[in-house]
């Protein structure tokens, strides 16, 4: 069987730095920390009392406030961040055939708040079980896809991927290797997630994985600084149109880059923390090098999964290493959570975004918040400390990490 090649002809963005792709790569280039304190809920008692929210976002601008309430904020965020990218691609939706046009979202957990509200009115009642009619299609982590294909009449391949922080990415694969196959023209692609709630950010405070710096939140996401602390929460979207290259060509379509690889693989360790010599991370890397032909020293730039916690940025490390050897101290690398913070399911398609544009723009962007080396993660590396460093980027790879120990790796390359 044949194997088409796939790449990137749109990209949408809804971040805690930018409310659309323009935005995004300003915010990033520019090392803008996306923390502040919460306004989503009163804080007040909580342990975190700050995040890195949307900032001036209004839903009602995308849509009439009867059909908003329909939906939760991760269904909302995937809508807006959809939109921008296929409009981005230029996609003619009068003449592609909507039978081939597919749609795979990620969301680490759907719609917590939706789950949260409904409990909490139930709860707060005399008993009696008043709930909203739309309370499960809000819920649902597949009801994303389901709206952006049933708005665009999109009939290919639709369906939601979990793998807690690794769903987007996760995503990203399986449309990669849906258009391989053969059995679609065009995915829409990506993830969104809306946990900044008083069951999301209670709950993550209960594992001990949130910063709690408090009294400085714009320096609390401090990835590979001896002070790091726990991650920050985010929340918002991500969206990429995959699309074969014959197709893309046909059209005349602008291609940001190739969608060359992807690498899946298991900790098979522990519910919460990575295998402590990266284990995991280490086989998610050499997989996705192995499906895109390529080898270690091809690789230019890694967006890290760097989410800032004690352990995770120290197993990812020593991971880099044991792939790349001695090419890893010559590697662009980068967290830009330091920025967005951990925008969880969301965080794989938000993140490659950050790396399709770094080989766009010759431009690798910072990992801010950097004080204090850590005696037990290699300083020699370039971890593009504090501010963005221009280089060509040929290739790149973004990693990402979930709870339950799922991994997943993208590589894009500038095309030939």
């Amino acid at each position: 069987m044949e194997i088409k090649r796939v790449v990137v002809t749109g990209l949408g963005a809804l971040t805690p730095i930018g409310n659309n792709i323009e935005e995004f790569w300003n915010g990033l280039v520019n090392g803008v920390s996306g923390a502040a304190p919460i306004t989503h809920f009163d804080a007040t008692k909580f342990k975190t009392r700050f995040a890195c929210e949307l900032k001036n976002f209004d839903i009602n601008q995308f849509f009439d406030r009867k059909e908003a309430r329909k939906m939760d904020r991760f269904t909302q965020y995937a809508m807006v961040a959809a939109d921008e990218a296929i409009v981005d691609s230029k996609l003619d939706l009068e003449k592609v055939d909507k039978d081939r046009v597919g749609v795979i979202w990620g969301a680490g957990i759907g719609g917590l708040e939706t789950f949260q509200n409904e409990v909490l009115t139930f709860a707060e009642g005399d008993g009696t079980p008043r709930f909203n009619p739309f309370f499960i299609p809000k819920m649902i982590a597949d009801i994303a896809p389901g709206q952006i294909s049933i708005r665009y009449g999109f009939r290919g391949p639709n369906f939601a991927t979990v793998s807690a922080c690794a769903s987007s990415s996760n995503a990203i694969i399986d449309a990669l290797n849906y258009i391989r196959l053969g059995h679609a023209d065009v995915m829409v692609s990506g993830g969104s997630e809306a946990t900044i709630t008083i069951a999301g950010i209670g709950g993550f405070n209960a594992l001990q994985a949130l910063s709690t710096r408090n009294d400085d939140p714009a320096t609390a996401s401090r990835p590979f600084d001896k002070d790091r602390d726990g991650f920050v929460s985010g929340e918002g979207a991500g969206a990429l149109i995959l699309e074969e290259y014959e197709h893309a060509i046909a059209r005349g379509a602008t291609i940001y880059a190739e969608l060359a690889g992807g690498g899946l693989s298991a900790d098979a360790y522990h519910i919460t923390a990575p295998h402590p010599e990266g284990l995991g991370a280490i086989n998610v890397m050499r997989n996705c090098l192995r499906d895109a032909g390529l080898k270690p020293e091809d690789v230019d730039a890694i967006n890290m999964h760097g989410t800032s916690t004690p352990l995770g940025d120290i197993a990812e490390t020593k991971a880099i290493l044991e792939v790349f050897g001695k090419h890893a101290y010559t590697i662009n690398i980068n967290s830009t959570k330091s920025m967005t913070g951990h925008l969880l399911g969301a965080a794989g398609a938000v993140e490659a975004i950050a790396s399709i544009l770094a080989i766009k723009y010759g431009i690798v962007p910072p990992t801010i918040n950097h004080f204090t080396d850590d005696d037990q993660i290699d300083s020699k590396l370039n971890f593009t400390f504090n501010k963005a460093q221009k280089r060509e980027v040929k290739v790149a790879i973004s990693n990402t990490f979930g709870f339950g120990g799922h991994n997943a790796c993208v590589l894009f390359k500038k095309l030939d």
